[in-house]
């Protein structure tokens, strides 16, 4: 799992070795707790064994913009993970070098129904009916290889089985994963937005590797606060891809902008978060309709008349 990428100037990195839980409950503590503009986590598998499929020793790395507080993260990770973690805990400055690309090298194209997210150096494993997106190393969230922007794609996925969107909204785009995608897959403008400019500024980077720049300008706004992305509602599909809190406190403003039989996708939450999020929702009329899950982020299809959930295979 990794949730974001490290934070710009990344200075400062911690780092244990231990059993999966402990790596994977240490990450979910440290997105919960720090600002994600400024402090990342990942946890994963040193050597996966793949003939044997045996567990081996997994690694959780956070990274700081700033100096952490040593102090704070012992007892956040004892009080989640017991002392001996605590204790264990490894603190280091991280040396000046392109950190982006390097926390992606290595990694495999990502399928997600009939969209395949990749590097340049695979750009020979695009197959002829893919809807290819090529994402380079960025200093910002979203390369599409996260569980929440997975989850998303199907989503996406199963809405173009069903219906063409032609009014689309991104809420927290990032590098412009989905957006680009919807944009691609429907040759139709796309409204997208960040809070981070150096995200905006990648996210149209990729719209021009792409060839979707005439559909896709994405621009610097805090939530949906922005006339580019106001100015186009009613919207009949909307991405918000971000944290559990902030889709609350979207609740209103983006059920606002919603077309009357919109289908809103939200995900960045883990299972836990479902609930508050649904219930925030359900104020403003809109319900479930799908679930999906993986490695433990679910992402919602909500509907302002939902169905009975079903979960995504």
């Amino acid at each position: 799992m990794l949730e974001g990428l490290p934070p710009n100037n990344a200075a400062h990195v911690m780092r244990l070795v231990c059993d999966e839980d402990t790596a994977k409950t240490i990450a979910d503590v440290i997105v919960e707790t720090f600002d994600p503009a400024e402090t990342a986590a990942a946890a994963f598998e040193q050597d996966p064994n793949a003939a044997s499929w045996s567990a081996g020793p997994w690694t959780v790395e956070v990274w700081f913009a700033g100096a952490p507080d040593e102090a704070l993260v012992r007892e956040l990770v004892r009080a989640a993970a017991g002392t001996q973690a605590a204790k264990q805990l490894e603190f280091a400055r991280v040396a000046e070098r392109d950190w982006v690309a390097a926390s992606l090298e290595g990694l495999a194209p990502v399928r997600a129904g009939r969209f395949l997210i990749h590097g340049s150096h695979d750009r020979g494993r695009v197959r002829s009916n893919d809807i290819a997106l090529e994402i380079e190393a960025a200093l910002a969230f979203g390369t599409g290889h996260h569980g929440t922007t997975r989850g998303c794609l199907l989503m996406l996925d199963f809405i173009l089985k069903r219906r063409r969107p032609r009014r689309i909204l991104d809420v927290g785009a990032g590098t412009g994963v989905l957006a680009l995608a919807a944009a691609r897959a429907l040759r139709t403008a796309v409204a997208a937005g960040d809070i981070d400019p150096i995200a905006v500024e990648a996210a149209r980077s990729n719209a021009v590797l792409n060839g979707a720049a005439p559909w896709l300008r994405p621009v610097t706004a805090r939530g949906a606060r922005h006339p580019a992305l106001t100015g186009g509602a009613p919207y009949d599909l909307i991405f918000a891809n971000i944290l559990a809190k902030p889709l609350r406190l979207l609740a209103p403003s983006l059920c606002a902008l919603a077309s009357g039989d919109a289908d809103i996708v939200l995900s960045g939450l883990l299972a836990r978060d479902v609930p508050g999020v649904l219930t925030a929702y359900a104020a403003q009329g809109f319900a479930l309709a799908r679930r999906g899950e993986l490695e433990g982020w679910a992402s919602l299809l909500i509907r302002r008349r939902g169905a009975a959930p079903r979960r995504l295979r």
